[in-house]
């Protein structure tokens, strides 16, 4: 004989249908919980079959209620806020008693964060043990997905995004890095600069990729031999072959050293930027991923784009923290 049980509630189900009634749309229900329209649009009909009633009428704009979906409504909030709650709970039990964490940070972050992270980390549990690494976006966010670290600061974030929450925390534009004195400031400067050699980052690293496709994008054409991974090392070829590149604000404070020898400008090319995010597995660390965001926040307030308005004292509110 067939199986014709209905299908049971489920939590992803009960958090579509909460999302496309607070949004009044399948499409808007989807961006809320970072979900596909189809996955969201699956989730209800699978609700309705459970309950055996239509839970919206779906001939208005925005989707209204039935009676039945009105009835649902309540349980479903007081559901998911008895979960969310259990979850909390359960995650400030886990660490209480936390023996040890692992955080992975970009490296162009590593010697401005992972110092007072740390301590920061090590003072509201002092028991811990603190591990912390520093490498490419990619890579950390590797760490991350292989259990190998516990949290992440990236400026890339999982394709798994129920598996992970992540936390914007900063959106910094890029920036035009040139030789000093290469340009000069009565001409145009991308006119100038397609007769310059371009030093771009390795397509194999995220920032290169990113930088790549939006020259791609341009369809600019500049002299090109050369693709470096470091930041030291693509500056310091910018200055030895009296080139350009495009980088960010933090990548360059961590080429500090070569700040003498170039010049900065706004980018003369139609805008992009880059977020970084804090990130870590979902429901694991109840809210601690947050509190290490509000560290960061204040870490990047109060110390690195201060020493990035040292260097360009013109590029006023060019770093923008994400609350």
């Amino acid at each position: 004989m067939a199986n014709t049980k209905n299908p049971d509630l489920t939590l992803r189900g009960l958090r579509a249908f909460v999302a496309v009634e607070e949004t009044g749309s399948v499409s808007d229900g989807a961006r809320r919980i970072d979900g596909s329209s189809s996955g969201v649009s699956q989730q209800i009909t699978a609700l309705e079959i459970a309950v055996g009633a239509k839970l919206f009428d779906r001939r208005t704009r925005p989707m209204k209620l039935t009676p039945a979906g009105q009835m649902l409504r309540a349980h479903a909030r007081k559901i998911l806020q008895t979960v969310s709650d259990a979850q909390a709970d359960l995650s400030k039990h886990k660490l209480a008693d936390l023996p040890k964490i692992t955080l992975a940070i970009i490296d162009d972050l590593d010697a401005s964060l992972t110092p007072d992270l740390v301590t920061r980390l090590q003072l509201r549990f002092r028991q811990c043990f603190v591990n912390a690494y520093s490498g490419r976006s990619d890579q950390v966010v590797e760490m991350l997905q292989q259990r190998e670290a516990d949290i992440c600061v990236s400026a890339i974030v999982p394709e798994d995004i129920e598996g992970f929450t992540s936390i914007p925390i900063l959106r910094e534009p890029f920036v035009l890095v040139t030789a000093k004195g290469l340009l000069e400031n009565n001409k145009d400067i991308p006119t100038q600069l397609a007769s310059k050699p371009f030093i771009s980052y390795s397509e194999s690293i995220p920032i290169g990729r990113t930088v790549t496709q939006h020259i791609k994008r341009l369809r600019f054409k500049a002299p090109q031999k050369f693709a470096l991974e470091a930041t030291r090392s693509v500056i310091a070829m910018v200055i030895q072959s009296d080139g350009w590149s495009l980088t960010t604000p933090l990548n360059l404070l961590d080429a500090e050293r070569f700040i003498a020898n170039i010049d900065i400008y706004r980018n003369p090319f139609p805008a992009f930027s880059r977020q970084i995010y804090m990130i870590a597995r979902t429901a694991e660390f109840g809210d601690l991923p947050d509190q290490l965001a509000a560290d960061c926040r204040e870490l990047l307030s109060d110390k690195v784009i201060p020493r990035f308005m040292d260097i360009v004292p013109d590029f006023d509110d060019f770093i923008e923290i994400i609350n």
